[in-house]
């Protein structure tokens, strides 16, 4: 029996906005001892009040020892540092999260919020975790699991949600369209392999990664007009649909250059191409509101005939509506193919900056430049909020603040606006660890954990691009 599912509250509370509050109260208490000390003190005209004069004495230094004291812990406190390194910070969060997240005995990562379900997702980013930290027992354990109980039988693809079944049994939730895959999760997986590769040298993880780049590309890549464009899912390139369903946050351009290079019969390039075009559209349109902040949007469609980008109609749906990011971190998001910049979108700056890192495109910075509405709000506020409607606005439901939000975000201040990146950075991720315990100070959500480490990751440049090591033609020969 699996336990009930956690609760996770707003971390970032009054501790955040008020972080000395405990300090000020205690100024407070010592300077009214002071006052009332310095007051006995002078009531000696009679003998009564002569006996107070020694009680104000005694109330005098517990007024100065109080000060004293405060003076003493906040002057340690800024003097003393955090004894501990970005590997020791991202190494801890490491294994606090395989304990809490990964199931016992066979590995899969495990949504709590969510009643424990597992998606494509999900094992993808603690593969990815687990080649970048070099865990081979990790890494081979999750791969094990996704590749015999997630990918097709009839494809390399994989289904995206599996959990309890009506029946009481585990397994692919096909009730709930758990078979479809996801293109984000299916590039991950691949791109995780072919890191493995480079890690270990087992040609079996290369030549998995390269099965599964060819069914991306023959089950998951719509050409329109010439175009190969990423579509959201395997269902879209076959259905009647009169557009496509994309997910801008699903387009990763380093991972096509890395593709194009193990599997060089497919034009990644192009795909790296329309992705770019595809993410700037979406951002300078205004699609379904009046005007743009040029923020990304959650969900698009592109238009099978002419390739334009549009906003989806209201009641489009999908059965990878409720993936473990449309969830966000348990607040009140809905599951709408809107155009929010929000649990999904916000991973768009984290590829674009990430591409950066690695690649240098000036593509990259060029739209990550455009989104300095994000910089203009964090002055204005000193904060984020979890999602903003596409012209800008504030969702009400999800007005809180995410550690996922600066976690993708993060990508977007490190390119564009590195003055203010320190401060977004100490005071939003950083904060949110404690090195005392080595993981973080209170519970995080599944998705809002995983983008916490991969925003620190990518900050602190303990992301490398290890495929980078291997000569190309040996990634494409094997």
């Amino acid at each position: 029996m699996l336990p009930p599912a956690p609760t996770y509250q707003n971390i970032y509370g009054l501790t955040v906005a008020f972080p000395h509050l405990e300090s000020i109260a205690l100024i407070i208490l010592g300077l009214a001892l002071l006052a009332l000390g310095a007051y006995l003190i002078k009531r000696n005209d009679t003998l009564f009040h002569m006996r107070l004069r020694w009680i104000g004495f005694i109330v005098l230094a517990l007024g100065v020892l109080t000060l004293v004291g405060v003076a003493y812990e906040n002057s340690k406190k800024q003097v003393t540092s955090i004894n501990y390194s970005n590997m020791i910070l991202l190494n801890s969060t490491w294994y606090n999260y395989k304990k809490e997240f990964l199931e016992a005995g066979d590995y899969r990562t495990l949504d709590p919020s969510r009643g424990y379900i597992t998606t494509s997702e999900g094992q993808s980013y603690t593969m990815l975790r687990a080649a970048w930290l070099g865990d081979k027992t990790t890494f081979d354990e999750e791969d094990t699991w996704t590749k015999d109980n997630l990918q097709h039988k009839t494809d390399h693809l994989f289904s995206w949600v599996f959990g309890r079944m009506p029946n009481g049994s585990y397994g692919v939730l096909t009730n709930q369209g758990g078979d479809t895959s996801a293109s984000d999760a299916d590039t991950d997986i691949a791109l995780a392999d072919v890191m493995a590769y480079a890690r270990w040298q087992n040609p079996q993880y290369l030549d998995d990664a390269r099965d599964i780049m060819r069914d991306i590309w023959a089950k998951e890549v719509v050409t329109i007009n010439g175009v190969p464009y990423l579509a959201a899912d395997n269902l879209e390139k076959t259905n009647t649909s009169p557009y496509v369903l994309v997910n801008p946050s699903y387009l990763a351009p380093y991972a096509y250059r890395i593709f194009a290079e193990v599997d060089p019969n497919d034009p990644w390039g192009e795909l790296a191409d329309s992705s770019y075009a595809v993410i700037r559209q979406s951002m300078n349109l205004p699609l379904d509101a009046s005007t743009t902040e040029a923020l990304p949007p959650d969900w698009v469609g592109i238009n099978k005939t002419t390739g334009a980008v549009l906003a989806l109609p209201a009641h489009t749906s999908t059965s990878l509506t409720g993936n473990a990011s449309e969830a966000g971190s348990g607040t009140g998001t809905t599951n709408a193919l809107d155009t929010n910049f929000g649990y999904d979108a916000e991973r768009v700056p984290f590829r674009l900056a990430l591409d950066y890192t690695w690649y240098q495109d000036p593509r990259d910075k060029e739209l990550l430049d455009q989104m300095s509405f994000l910089s203009k709000t964090y002055n204005a506020a000193g904060r984020l909020s979890a999602v903003y409607t596409h012209n800008g606005s504030v969702v009400a439901a999800d007005a809180t603040e995410s550690a996922s939000m600066y976690g993708g975000t993060i990508g977007y201040f490190m390119v564009s606006d590195p003055t203010l990146a320190p401060s977004v950075f100490n005071d939003k991720l950083l904060y949110l660890y404690n090195p005392d315990t080595n993981d973080w100070k209170e519970p995080l959500s599944y998705y809002d954990s995983n983008w916490a480490w991969f925003g620190i990751g990518l900050y602190t440049k303990s992301l490398p691009n290890l495929a980078a090591s291997v000569p190309k033609n040996v990634l494409a020969s094997q």
